[in-house]
């Protein structure tokens, strides 16, 4: 699920993701959300199909709806995959994705070196370094799914 007017870069996504799961074979259904009014239906149809899941790609839309698409991913018993922690705190299954603060902290260094004086251009492009996996377990509790002890065990952060 995305919008495409502020996930312009979903097809970087879509593009793997789509490999992926014809690798696996699984049917990928891309789901453009373009304004909250959507939210809804674009989940409670993905909740009517047998074996469904809800992954939430990274955009500031979702970002700012998170509460919203996690409360109706637990009403219609979706289970949801999402980018990052603050997503799972609100009830998100898992979160998997870069640590912001991490993204900040390496910004602020960068900014530092071109107010001393360095080109931008001269820089080498930063990618990010430190990804955060967090497993809501009262969310798998609700959906009645166990999370295998393996990968609670491996998760930076699980919520009980």
């Amino acid at each position: 699920m995305f919008n495409p007017a502020t996930a312009t870069y979903a097809e970087y996504y879509l593009k793997p993701f789509n490999a992926v799961a014809t690798s696996l074979a699984v049917e990928a259904i891309a789901s453009p959300v373009h304004d909250t009014s959507e939210l809804e239906s674009v989940i409670a149809t993905h909740a009517r199909e047998p074996n469904v899941g809800l992954i939430v790609m990274p955009d500031t839309f979702n970002d700012a709806h998170r509460a919203e698409i996690t409360s109706l991913a637990a009403r219609y018993r979706l289970p949801a995959v999402c980018p990052f922690r603050f997503y799972a705190k609100v009830g998100c299954l898992p979160s998997y994705g870069n640590e912001a603060i991490d993204n900040f902290r390496r910004a602020a260094q960068y900014a530092d070196r071109i107010l001393k004086g360095e080109k931008p251009s001269d820089l080498p492009v930063q990618a990010p370094v430190t990804f955060v996996l967090t497993i809501n377990l009262k969310t798998a509790k609700a959906l009645g799914l166990d999370v295998p002890a393996q990968l609670q065990q491996r998760a930076d952060e699980v919520i009980e």
